[in-house]
């Protein structure tokens, strides 16, 4: 496993809620603890809201949102790609005015513990590259208003595979799809940066028992209990 997917994969574990310990993290993952610990410093970074220490276990506590009435989908989008794409080009003070302004808007949004985290503004290596993911959001959204099926092919992986967007969720300052897998016959979660092609095939789809996204949360409440 590469950092960026084992950065990726620390962050769902640590989304749970539960405090987990870095030696227990280390055994998972088949890395040593300073390499924990490093990770746990870039996430940190990358705006993911860690808490704990060294020695006492790490999670996730809950972040802010903002009220739905008050920016669009697409203006929330508009917001975190333009503060990732100016973050991660090293424009001198562009960059540093990225930054603050990214500050100024977490410091801004209310208190709302009732939904995922959505903060804004852009992230250190390795969640900048989370900005080529934005190519194909205008597709996945599409599809999942219209309950499209997409044929998808994703980074280290060459198979394609078709499946039905169920969701797309902002989460440390990343956007992840929660999908039905046809091709695998079950769920499945992936970043949008990791997708290289998608294409949207001309059938539609039904919810069906075991394949709606009530069905995945149903069974991610199930692990984690």
């Amino acid at each position: 496993m590469n950092r960026a997917d084992r950065l990726y994969e620390l962050m769902l574990r640590l989304k749970d809620g539960r405090v987990h310990r870095a030696e227990d993290l280390a055994r998972t993952f088949g890395v040593s603890l300073r390499t924990i610990y490093r990770d746990m410093d870039t996430l940190s970074a990358s705006g993911v809201p860690i808490e704990g220490a060294r020695g006492r276990g790490y999670a996730a506590r809950p972040m802010t949102t903002l009220p739905p009435l008050n920016l669009s989908d697409e203006e929330m989008e508009a917001l975190h790609l333009g503060l990732a794409t100016v973050g991660a080009a090293e424009l001198d003070s562009l960059s540093e005015a990225a930054l603050t302004l990214s500050q100024k808007l977490d410091a801004a949004l209310p208190e709302d513990t009732s939904d995922a985290a959505k903060r804004f503004g852009f992230a250190t290596y390795p969640f900048a590259e989370a900005a080529a993911g934005f190519r194909h959001m205008p597709a996945f959204r599409k599809a999942v208003r219209a309950r499209q099926k997409l044929r998808v092919t994703l980074r280290g992986d060459p198979k394609t595979r078709d499946v039905r967007p169920l969701q797309l969720d902002y989460w440390g300052r990343i956007w992840t799809a929660i999908v039905w897998d046809e091709t695998s016959n079950a769920f499945d979660t992936f970043r949008i940066d990791r997708v290289l092609s998608l294409q949207p095939l001309p059938g539609l789809f039904v919810d069906e028992p075991g394949k709606r996204l009530s069905d995945y949360r149903d069974l991610s409440s199930e692990r984690r209990s």
